[in-house]
This record gives structure tokens, sequence and C-alpha cells, in this order.
């Protein structure tokens, strides 16, 4: 079935949407190779990923400090965890709808404005309980900025390049998370642990002005909402000048959807298993990431590592996932997706349990720490690009918001997991052998995924 706008007055055949008076959007993407334009889109959409990353990591690197700082123990730190977390659950499942009701650019823009301020109001915490609520509140933006970006940039690639785009585009949020950790050796040492928070407030509140003024809107959103079909020619123009002789727009679905209801589409029909299978799965992967990305740095300290020495392995870590995500997204154009993300899934619990078993040998943990970053941050970088293949244009945003935002209960027991499996005094290799068991499950049902609803959308 296809949306079709047209202008007022001007008839279109029942089945004529591929006539040059109606230009199908996808088709019209996919015909031509990518433009300044849609790289603009990219980077745009790359740079909110990457300030995403180094925000969201920033806790797990400041810990040490902030332990050393305040005098307080790592247990005491766990609501400080969890809090961006948990705001990123909520700020991930409310932006979803409000991206399909009112549009992509409008809550990236609001996203980078709200993660930018109260991080840099978080440099200025003075006690754990004031930096609880504004990491809660940082965490809202965190949380609505990465699914609509990924939205945003998979309706504006064609096809032959989704996943490889959409992929490496994720790769910013793990070259965030590292550049945090490498920024951050120098950093808090030199500067104090509120450096890193004031260069991960003043960034985002740069980037939103660019946002504003750079990023366009989907094209394929203002098709499904029925827009005006000037804007829609403005939007598309500079990919290609058929555009301005359109005289309508198109966005063919393979399955559509009459409800109007966002909720009704992600849970209608073959989308049900798919959904759930989704957020199993990004949820066991976030479980292995967060984990490791809150709590390695402290462990490595722990263990009798400096501080500078802990961050940087800590950063090796993330930085696996910038190597692999590219490799990910263009082996998922080519096979079965499923399978490839399967395989990363299992190298994951392989490599980390082997992390676990080399203590006190620097440069084969650091070698591991690198592959073990690889495989789950490679995975974990390919769900957004599935899930943005999976579900049609008017429940595109929310089916891939709901799926970061259900995952990121996963985030937050693997912090606190952490902190608890900590305090109850378990060793460095024994956390890590726990993580086999999210690893193996987070495997299983992504091939499950492949095998019971595995087509495309789009």
């Amino acid at each position: 079935m296809t949306t079709t706008l047209v202008l007022p007055g001007e008839a279109v055949a029942p089945g004529d949407a591929q006539t040059p008076q109606t230009l199908d959007v996808q088709a019209f993407i996919d015909s031509r190779p990518l433009s300044l334009h849609q790289w603009r889109v990219v980077l745009l959409c790359f740079l909110i990923v990457f300030l995403d990353g180094l925000d969201t990591a920033a806790m797990g690197f400041i810990a040490p400090a902030l332990i050393q700082d305040w005098g307080i123990d790592r247990a005491s730190l766990g609501p400080v965890m969890s809090a961006a977390l948990i705001g990123m659950v909520f700020g991930a499942l409310g932006s979803g709808p409000l991206a399909d009701r009112f549009g992509r650019k409008g809550v990236l823009v609001g996203s980078a404005l709200l993660f930018g301020l109260f991080s840099l109001a978080s440099a200025y915490s003075s006690g754990v309980g004031e930096l609880v609520v504004l990491r809660f509140l940082t965490g809202l933006g965190l949380g609505a900025a990465m699914p609509n970006a990924t939205t945003l940039l998979s309706e504006y690639t064609p096809v032959r390049h989704k996943s490889l785009l959409v992929t490496s585009m994720f790769c910013g949020f793990n070259l965030g998370m590292a550049g945090g950790g490498f920024v951050s050796a120098w950093m808090i040492p030199a500067f104090g642990w509120h450096s890193l928070l004031l260069v991960g407030g003043v960034l985002p509140l740069v980037l939103a002005l660019a946002l504003l003024f750079w990023l366009p809107e989907s094209a394929r959103y203002l098709v499904a909402r029925g827009h005006d079909v000037e804007r829609i020619r403005k939007v598309l123009r500079p990919i290609g000048e058929e555009a301005a002789q359109a005289k309508g727009f198109s966005i063919p679905e393979q399955r559509q959807e009459k409800s109007g209801n966002v909720f009704a589409v992600i849970f209608g029909g073959t989308f049900r298993v798919g959904t759930l299978l989704l957020w199993l799965t990004y949820f066991m992967g976030l479980v292995i990431v967060y984990l490791l990305t809150s709590w390695l740095p402290t462990l490595l300290r722990d263990s009798g590592a400096s501080m500078e020495r802990a961050a940087f392995i800590g950063a090796l870590f993330q930085f696996g996932g910038v190597l692999s995500a590219v490799a990910v997204g263009w082996a998922m154009d080519r096979v079965n997706p499923h399978k490839v993300i399967g395989l990363f899934y299992l190298m994951a619990g392989l490599f980390t349990y082997a992390v676990g078993q080399s203590l006190g040998q620097t440069a084969l943990l650091a070698t591991l720490v690198l592959l073990a970053g690889m495989s789950v941050n490679g995975a974990q970088s390919a769900m957004p690009s599935l899930a943005a293949r999976f579900y049609p244009t008017h429940g595109r945003a929310t089916g891939v918001s709901w799926m970061l935002g259900i995952g990121r209960f996963g985030a937050i027991l693997g912090a606190w997991i952490g902190a608890t499996l900590l305090g109850l005094g378990w060793t460095f290799a024994e956390v890590l052998t726990a993580l086999m068991v999210p690893a193996g499950i987070a495997t299983a049902a992504i091939l499950v995924k492949g095998l019971v609803s595995h087509a495309d959308a789009t």
C-alpha cells in the first residue's frame, strides 16, 4: 500500500504512484548517488550521537575522581550511575511518538539543548543527591537524541547503503564514549572531574544551533503526515532536480497499517513478535555494555592500575565499537543481518570472559578489552539500523525509540548489577564471567527474530 500526497486539484490515477507527476521518495533516493545534502545529514546525525556517547560515558570516567574528591564509597555512586539511564528510558519512550507526530528535527534540536544544559549544570554539583537529579534530567535529552538521529538518517539513505551508513553514524556513540575516556585521562588529573561535564555541556548547545539551521526534516515523514508539497520539494531538491518538477510525492511501504496509532503499528500483525525480540536482544546487550562502561575503570583501579591507565583501557572498550561498526554495517547490506549480529554477540560473551582471566597482564588485557568492545559494541551499533529497516515510516521513530528505551532498563540493570556484585565481594573475573549469560540470550533472541520476523518494511 502507498501513501501519496499531491497538490490540491491535481488527480492521480489509481496505482499511478510511479509516474513522473508523483515521485516515489525512496525510489528517488535509491536512484541517485549520495549528494552533499545527504552527507550533511550523515555528519550532523553523527555529531549528535557522538556527543550523546561522550555525555553518557562521563560518569564512568569521573567515578574514581568523585570517590576520592567527595570521600564516598563505590556503592554510593550506584544511584548516580543509574540516574541518567533512567532519564534515558523516559526520553526514548516519549520522544518516539513525539517525532512520529511532530517531526524528527524538532525533537533532535530539543534533545541537544536539554542534555547540553543539564550536563553543564551537573558540573557544578555539590553532592550526590543534586548530581542524581541533574543526571536524570540530562538523561531525558540523551534518550531522545539517538533514536531520532537513527530514524532521520535512515529516511535519507538509499536502501543499498542503509545499514552501512546508519551503523557508521551510530559508531559515533562509541567514538564519543571512547573520546570521553581518552580526554578524561588528560583532563581530570589536570582540571578535575568538573571539566569533562563542562565540555559535555557546551558542545551540545553549539550543535543545537547548527541543527536548527542546517538539519532538514525527513521528507518521508512530511509525506506520511500530509505536509505541503512545496515544503517536500524544498527538502528533496538538493538531492536531485527531479524533485522540483514533481506534482506529488509517495512513500510505498511493503506493509502498511491502517491505524493512525503508532503503537498499533509496532505491535500489529507480524511486527509484534519482532518488536519483542528486538527489545530482548537490545536489553541484554546493554547489560553487558553498561556494566563494563560504568565499572571497568573502577575495577581496574581497584586492581592496582593508575587512574590514567584505567581510563585508557576503559576507553579501548568503546573504541572497539568504532573499529567494528563499519564492517558490521557493510556485512548487513550483503548477508542476513540477523546472523551477522548474532555472531558478534556470541563473540562478545567469549571475549568478555577472556578479559576476566587476563588480569595482571596489561598488554593482553588491553587487547581483549578492545576485542570485547569490537564485538558487543559492533552488535549494539547495528541494532538501531535493523530496527529502522524493520518498521514502516509512520511508526519508525516509535519502533526505534522504544527498542532503545526498553533496552535502557538493561543498562540500568547492568550498572546496578556491577554495584551489587562488587558490594558482595565478587572478583573481577567472576563479574565478567557472569556476562556470558546476557550475551548468550542476546545471540539466541536475534537469531530467532531472523527466523520468525525477518522482512524489511522499506
